[in-house]
């Protein structure tokens, strides 16, 4: 499936509003994404696995969830290369995903998205970003290697963007939130609890939120 435009405008507003929490003047602030996709991307590569020297099991479903982190950042670039305009960084984004690249350019190369395995993709990817640089087409490309389309990005986006309001709610900028919770990371309940719920439901947002809340609070019980 393709991006839609409405499901793009809603993810980038959504970006919008997320990052204005952190910082009401985050686009001035000039903050490095293609930083943060880089490690997001190495993060990927763990999840995915790679050591030659010993057995490792691909962790799926967090990889799926690396690639949610990742795309945050690719919209927030957009948004701020855009000086902050949405609309236009809407059709700057809808313009490259229609172009269909089947390749990449990258350090005098090009790299045939056909021809490449889900590591050499993430490879790549991390590659571009520490040249400050993001490919729709190998996003898009990775997207499938992991058995989603955009439909299924959209969906997966909007539970992490609700785990990232409530981190922020509960601490995160200030240190005092806690990320471990019984034992595992809270990105790991979040993939269980969007496994249980009803995504096309109108207030799925604030269902996803108290979720988290629910079992945030029995924390000190589990501890």
């Amino acid at each position: 499936m393709t991006l839609t435009e409405s499901q793009l405008t809603a993810m980038l507003e959504m970006q919008d509003g997320m990052n204005n929490k952190v910082n009401p003047d985050w686009v001035s602030a000039n903050n490095n994404w293609h930083r943060a996709i880089q490690v997001e991307g190495v993060e990927a590569i763990e999840h995915h696995g790679w050591k030659w020297w010993k057995k490792q099991e691909c962790d799926m479903a967090q990889l799926r969830m690396e690639l949610v982190d990742i795309w945050h950042f690719m919209l927030s670039a957009a948004i701020q290369n855009k000086h902050g305009n949405i609309a236009l960084a809407k059709l700057d984004m809808i313009s490259e995903l229609n172009l269909r690249q089947k390749s990449v350019q990258f350090d005098n190369q090009y790299y045939l998205l056909a021809q490449l395995s889900l590591l050499e993709k993430l490879d790549l990817q991390v590659g571009l970003a520490a040249a400050r640089r993001t490919n729709l087409a190998l996003f898009e490309s990775v997207l499938s290697d992991c058995g989603m389309d955009w439909t299924s990005l959209f969906r997966q986006y909007i539970g992490k963007n609700v785990l990232n309001m409530f981190r922020q709610d509960h601490g995160y900028k200030a240190g005092s939130y806690i990320k471990i919770w019984d034992g595992r990371e809270d990105n790991e309940h979040l993939v269980e609890i969007l496994e249980m719920a009803e995504l096309n439901d109108g207030d799925v947002r604030d269902a996803l939120y108290q979720s988290l809340k629910a079992r945030y609070v029995v924390l000190p019980e589990n501890q």
